[in-house]
């Protein structure tokens, strides 16, 4: 079956930008009556009662941990299924499960009621088991809204959001009016989220569809667990501890300041859950999404940085107004600046959020566990810091901010390498593919080429005959002419992609301004940055040489030279390279191909030529030099650090034949 073509980046941004502002609009709304709620909460019933309410609600939050992990799994598999049955099978597969969680969450609760209602100082343990009701529903709602995420219904996901934030306040005031305080006010964050399940989505078919199998389900499943855990722990453990180490007034003021951070939280999330199933279910290239990901980056920070300047410059006493002449704050470090402080944290964090998800939409992310590992710092580092309530908000800026550094590192590797060295396709044509040869094949005339370096001195009576008389098909004989050749070119071919295949291949004339030597040595010196095979040919037909180079360098190209022209001169060059269109790099053979061009275009003939291909060649540093492949090279070196050639070779000419192996 033809799949129907990509859509085009252009199109895969329009897309997200226009999903965006749908739950961006559904999102503020949300956030709105959420802001309303907050106040009308902290008013009427004091910073006390607040913190109280905040409390046991940044408790259910947590459990969201569960929530957001079955909804980002659903929605992306979702995403990634063909028909509208098959998105169905998966939404059910995963709503089961979600169920049982949920039951389990609520029974945690229940039995662990009285330990947490001590630790919270709260005056009742029915709070948490109020508490325990709302997550039973709270784990499924996560699975109906991945799969509206999913099938990209962001207008129903967003009115869904709103529905659940004016079931809250509505429902809070009346059981405030109606005497219920604190009790009421959780009883009506439950029914907030049960109601918002009942009416998540409309009704789906009741048709036969097929179960089907998810791939890599246990590993999409732990990485989302791992990241949502990181991320909640982020967003609410300061609100916890401080609950634990402060008295009730300060606590509650902690919790109106943490509102402005869920509240931008929440936003920068809406632009994040628009982006994770467009990237997942799209087919391009993961290089083709980096303008939505640009696109998302850009709305966060824009967010974040107008909310930072605003709050900043917002007088004190529009806030006590707003939440009650309690939550006064005097001294240096006034309302305006702890706002405004706690705005530019979240704001670094959620640029962080957006690129882990990005990842994630992709691939297993690793940038989950780092974020895991940085949560459990953050609450060591809180509970080592917490003489002030800016102290608590400084501690998380300065891990928000390493956070960030740390999983934008990657982004900003690829993409300098990406818009720096990745080669362009060739006009100039393919090399003629003569036959497809093996890698043990291509090693042993890497051997022919290099066996009379002293480095093999040692070796070059007791194992001429692996050289000058091998067996291809003797996979002992192919182990010890590998860790033969990993004596002096280890590193160099460990670099190599291991889906590098190999080729025999014509050369032509018109093949040479498309090949690049080997940047080292001497050949640096010569290339001056230009290290295309004609150019270099070019500087040393000139006597002297258009640029200072050894002396014995240029005598050893001259002598070459005449070899070929007597068609006297042996071996094979190695090129690498990313398709047959190129451009190429010797990886062996810079001599004898500059020489044979030197003597004449025609005499390239007389050489052979093997080419390695990957798709993946552009990360080896030897095929394209830049900080990446640098990286990428210093990092593999340490690895195999501990490695001693020596001994691998002892090993294998010690072993029987049928044993021999080398890695």
């Amino acid at each position: 079956m033809v799949e129907s073509p990509a859509p085009e980046v252009s199109t895969l941004r329009a897309r997200f930008l226009s999903g965006s502002a749908v739950l961006l609009a559904g999102s503020g709304l949300a956030t709105a009556t959420n802001f309303a709620y907050n106040m009308a909460v902290a008013r009427f019933l004091g910073p006390t009662g607040f913190g109280n309410v905040t409390a046991v609600y940044t408790l259910l939050v947590l459990c969201s941990a569960v929530t957001l992990s079955f909804q980002i799994v659903t929605a992306k598999v979702v995403a990634q299924q063909g028909s509208s049955a098959e998105k169905i099978s998966a939404y059910r597969g995963f709503s089961r499960s979600a169920w049982f969680s949920g039951a389990l969450l609520a029974l945690l609760c229940v039995l662990f009621r009285n330990v947490i209602a001590e630790y919270l100082n709260l005056p009742s343990s029915f709070l948490v088991v109020l508490l325990g009701v709302g997550a039973a529903f709270y784990v499924p709602l996560g699975t109906r809204r991945g799969y509206l995420q999913g099938t990209l219904g962001f207008r129903y996901l967003a009115i869904n959001l709103v529905l659940e934030a004016l079931i809250r306040l509505g429902g809070s005031l009346a059981c405030i009016v109606l005497g219920y305080g604190v009790v009421g006010v959780i009883a009506a964050n439950a029914a907030g989220v049960a109601v918002a399940y009942a009416f998540a989505i409309p009704r789906l078919p009741q048709v036969s569809v097929p179960r089907i199998q998810i791939p890599r389900a246990f590993r999409e499943a732990l990485q989302a667990i791992v990241f949502f855990v990181g991320a909640v722990i982020i967003n609410n453990c300061d609100i916890v501890v401080v609950k634990h180490f402060f008295s009730a007034t300060p606590a509650g003021l902690y919790s109106a300041i943490a509102l402005v951070g869920r509240v931008l939280f929440f936003l920068s999330w809406a632009i994040v859950n628009t982006m994770f199933p467009i990237v997942a279910g799209a087919r391009e290239p993961k290089q083709k999404h980096h303008g939505v990901l640009s696109a998302a980056l850009g709305l966060v920070l824009v967010l974040g940085v107008a909310a930072t300047i605003i709050l900043r410059l917002t007088p004190a006493s529009l806030w006590t107004s707003l939440f009650g002449p309690a939550f006064f704050v005097t001294g240096k470090a006034g309302l305006p600046y702890l706002l405004s402080l706690y705005a530019a944290t979240t704001c670094v964090y959620s640029l962080s959020v957006v690129m882990i998800a990005y990842e994630m939409s992709h691939k297993i992310a690793n940038t989950g566990w780092v974020q895991l590992a940085f949560s459990g710092v953050l609450i060591a580092g809180i509970y080592r810091f917490h003489s002030s309530l800016e102290q608590v908000i400084l501690v998380q800026l300065v891990m928000m901010s390493a956070l960030l550094l740390i999983v934008a590192t990657p982004f900003l590797r690829a993409r300098f390498s990406t818009f720096e060295s990745e080669p362009m396709a060739s006009p100039l044509g393919r090399l003629a593919v003569l036959r497809q040869a093996t890698e043990h094949e291509v090693i042993l005339e890497f051997l022919r080429n290099d066996f009379q370096n002293p480095k093999f001195e040692d070796y070059r009576k007791s194992l001429a005959a692996l050289v000058s008389a091998p067996d291809l098909d003797d996979s002992s004989e192919n182990a010890k002419r590998r860790a033969l050749l990993f004596l002096r070119h280890g590193s160099l071919w460990r670099e190599l992609p291991r889906d590098t295949e190999w080729f025999e291949v014509a050369v032509r004339p018109e093949d040479l301004p498309n090949i690049n030597v080997f940047p080292r040595a001497q050949w640096r010196k010569l290339a001056d940055g230009d290290y295309m095979l004609t150019e270099i040919a070019q500087s040393l037909a000139t006597d002297p040489p258009k640029r200072a180079v050894d002396k014995a360098f240029v005598t050893k190209i001259r002598n070459l030279r005449k070899l070929v022209a007597e068609e006297s001169a042996s071996g094979a060059v190695l090129l690498i390279g990313i398709n047959e269109s190129g451009p190429f790099t010797i990886l062996d053979g810079n001599h004898r191909l500059v020489a044979a061009t030197l003597a004449t275009p025609m005499a390239i003939h007389k050489l052979r030529f093997f080419c390695g291909l990957s798709p993946r060649m552009i990360e080896c540093c030897w095929y394209k030099t830049n900080f990446g492949t640098l990286v990428r090279y210093g990092t593999n070196r340490m690895r195999n650090a501990v490695r001693d050639p020596e001994d691998e070779l002892a090993r294998l000419l010690q072993a029987p034949p049928s044993t021999a192996r080398v890695s």
